[in-house]
C-alpha cells in the first residue's frame, strides 16, 4: 500500500534516515511542460530548517528526476526520481531503538512486521511527503492547462484561529510569514504560540484549510467513488491528520435543508448556486462551485519532555526524546495538503476524460 491514485498513480519509497526519498509516477499524460524551479519551489515550502518554529534539520531536498522527460516535457511513460538525504542524526534515536514513543507508530510498526527502524521514525516519518510534494507539482502543473488552482493556508494553530470563510482574506499572502496564514495579525499571534511550545519542549496542532478553484462539472464517480470521500482519503494518509471536512462538515447537523440548502439560479445562462455550503460537491461529484475544506492536524507525537511508556519487554520506562522535530506540522503541511488535492484532482479529471 505505497501507492496513491488510480490513472495518475504515485508509488513513494524510503525512509527518514535512509538514503533517499524517491518514487515512480505512472499515468501522467504527456506532453506536460515541467517547470523545474517551480517543482523545486513547492520542495523548498516543504523542507524542514525554514524558519525558527520548523525543525532545524537542514535539508536541501534537490529533487533529481530518473526518467520520463524528455526536453522538459513529459514522455507518458513512468516519471522516476529521487532526493537524497543529506543531514541525518541518526544517533538522536539511539535510546528509542527499543521504547515505544506515546501516539507514535513504534507499536503498530513493531507489532505489525516484527521490525522497525527507529531512526527519525523510518517509514512513518513526514519525510516521506517529499515525494508527495515532486508528484503534486507535477499534478499542480498539468492542471493549469484546465485553469484549475488550489491554495490551503493555516486556518488555526491551538485556540488562535481565523472567523471568517476563506473568502474573506486574500489567500495569496498566506506565503508571506512562517505559518502560512492569510491574517497577518492572526498570523503573528499563532507564530509567538509555537514558539512559546517551542520552548517548552511541547508541540501544538491545528486546522489548514484547502481551497480548489474552477473546478469542472462532473469530477466523481456515484456510490463508492464519490470525489469528496477521495479527498477525504487523501488527506487522511498525511502523518498526523485526525479529520476531514468539507462544506459546512459537522456544522451541516446544526442547520435544517431550509437553512442550508444550496438553492439554484438562472445566471445569465448558466445554472449556479447562491450558496456555497455544499463545498462544490454534491452527490459525491464536482458541482462547478468552490470546493473547500479543513483537514485537522494533531500536535506532533514527538515531545522533547519525559513520558512514561514501555520499552519492547513491556517494562515501564521513562522517554525523553532527543532530536530535531517540529513543534507545530501545519507551515510545512500546507504544501502538502495542495499536493495531495493536486493529484486526487487530477486523478479524477483523467478518469472523467475516459467516459467522453
Amino acid at each position: 500500500m505505497n501507492s496513491f491514485g488510480n490513472i495518475f498513480r504515485l508509488t513513494s519509497f524510503g525512509e527518514s534516515h535512509g538514503a533517499g526519498i524517491g518514487g515512480v509516477i505512472d499515468g501522467c499524460p504527456a506532453g506536460v511542460e515541467l517547470d523545474m524551479n517551480f517543482i523545486q519551489h513547492e520542495l523548498d515550502r516543504r523542507k524542514p530548517g525554514q524558519s525558527r518554529i520548523t525543525t532545524p534539520r537542514k535539508e536541501d531536498d534537490e529533487v533529481q528526476f530518473l526518467s520520463g522527460i524528455y526536453e522538459g516535457k513529459t514522455t507518458g511513460t513512468p516519471i522516476g526520481f529521487i532526493i537524497w538525504n543529506k543531514n541525518q542524526h541518526s544517533a538522536d534515536y539511539d535510546n528509542m531503538k527499543t521504547v515505544y514513543r506515546p501516539s507514535h507508530a513504534d507499536y503498530t510498526y513493531q507489532t505489525k512486521y516484527g521490525i522497525r527502524d527507529p531512526r527519525g521514525g523510518g517509514r512513518s516519518s513526514a519525510r516521506e511527503t517529499i515525494a508527495r510534494c515532486v508528484a503534486g507539482a507535477i499534478a499542480k502543473l498539468a492542471l493549469k492547462q484546465y485553469n484549475i488552482q488550489i491554495q490551503a493556508y493555516t486556518s488555526q494553530v491551538g485556540e488562535i484561529r481565523l472567523e471568517e470563510n476563506y473568502t474573506a482574506y486574500n489567500l495569496n499572502i498566506a506565503e508571506t510569514n512562517a505559518v502560512r496564514c492569510p491574517d497577518p495579525d492572526k498570523a503573528m499571534e499563532m507564530e509567538h504560540l509555537i514558539a512559546e511550545v517551542k520552548a517548552k519542549g511541547d508541540t501544538i496542532g491545528g486546522i489548514i484549510t484547502c481551497v480548489a478553484k474552477e473546478v469542472p462539472v462532473g469530477l466523481g464517480e456515484p456510490v463508492f467513488g464519490k470525489l469528496h470521500a477521495a479527498l477525504g482519503h487523501a488527506m487522511l494518509t498525511i502523518n498526523a491528520v485526525k479529520g476531514f471536512e468539507y462544506g459546512d462538515g459537522f456544522e451541516a447537523a446544526r442547520y435544517r435543508g431550509s437553512e442550508r440548502n444550496d438553492r439554484f439560479f438562472n445566471d445569465n445562462g448558466k445554472i449556479n448556486t447562491r450558496t456555497n455550503n455544499s463545498g462544490g460537491i454534491q452527490g459525491g461529484i464536482s458541482n462547478g462551485q468552490d470546493i473547500y475544506f479543513r483537514v485537522a492536524f494533531k500536535s506532533v507525537a514527538t515531545i522533547l519532555m519525559e513520558q512514561n511508556t514501555v520499552n519492547m519487554e513491556s517494562e515501564e520506562t521513562v522517554l525523553k526524546a532527543k532530536g530535531r522535530h517540529d513543534p507545530c506540522v501545519l507551515p510545512r503541511a500546507v504544501p502538502i495538503v495542495e499536493a495531495m488535492t493536486a493529484m486526487t484532482l487530477l486523478d479524477f479529471l483523467l478518469i472523467q476524460k475516459t467516459r467522453s
